[in-house]
């Protein structure tokens, strides 16, 4: 199967960092936000934007609060999938995949490598659980500014989350809607990748 022009690439990984950074020069904001859907444990979906902060060799990263909704969807199913549109290119990339987590050392640099009021912030904010107030949410940003200073540890419950997938699909708007669909398949993270065209 031809693989030449935008979707040239040893690997899906390859194609996907090109396109990401081609969509930097173009998007009017956040290149990197992506659609991430979870399912809750009656298997009805979740979706919501996060942003994704590395196209690894073998992986997604994107980092979030472990006891969010979304956190405990993906500890609850080990899978999730994303989206990366680009309306300024006409391009799509998705993702289907399973989830580890990041906890080590890269997620303590990340972490550090954010501004202090978010570093406070990812400390002071229970995700996804009710709040009373905003006020009720600054008391708390000045209670943890008092408690962890200048210098604040990344939290043991704030990290990354890796998507390892099984499908990644290439979208390219076409002329009277025959848009190009390439798709990289394969049954597990172990397995060679088997690459298809597929109807628009």
């Amino acid at each position: 199967m031809e693989r030449d022009g935008i979707f040239a690439g040893d690997s899906p990984f390859t194609i996907a960092r090109r396109w990401l950074s081609e969509a930097e020069a173009s998007e009017i904001n956040d290149p990197n936000a992506v659609a991430l859907a979870t399912v809750d444990p009656t298997g009805l979906p979740n979706v919501r934007m996060v942003l994704l902060k590395e196209i690894e060799d073998a992986a997604f990263v994107f980092y979030t609060n472990y006891n969010s909704a979304k956190g405990q969807e993906i500890e609850a199913s080990g899978k999730a999938a994303l989206v990366l549109h680009w309306k300024s290119l006409r391009r799509q990339i998705r993702i289907r995949g399973t989830v580890t987590r990041e906890e080590g050392i890269q997620a303590d640099d990340y972490y550090a490598s954010r501004s202090l009021k978010s570093r406070l912030g990812a400390w002071a904010s229970r995700q996804s659980q009710p709040l009373g107030s905003r006020a009720e949410l600054m008391a708390k940003v000045a209670k943890v500014t008092a408690q962890k200073g200048t210098n604040p540890p990344r939290p043991s419950f704030w990290g990354g989350y890796r998507i390892n997938p099984v499908e990644i699909e290439f979208w390219a708007d076409g002329a009277f809607r025959l848009h190009d669909r390439i798709v990289w398949r394969r049954e597990t993270c172990e397995e060679e990748w088997e690459i298809l065209r597929l109807n628009p």
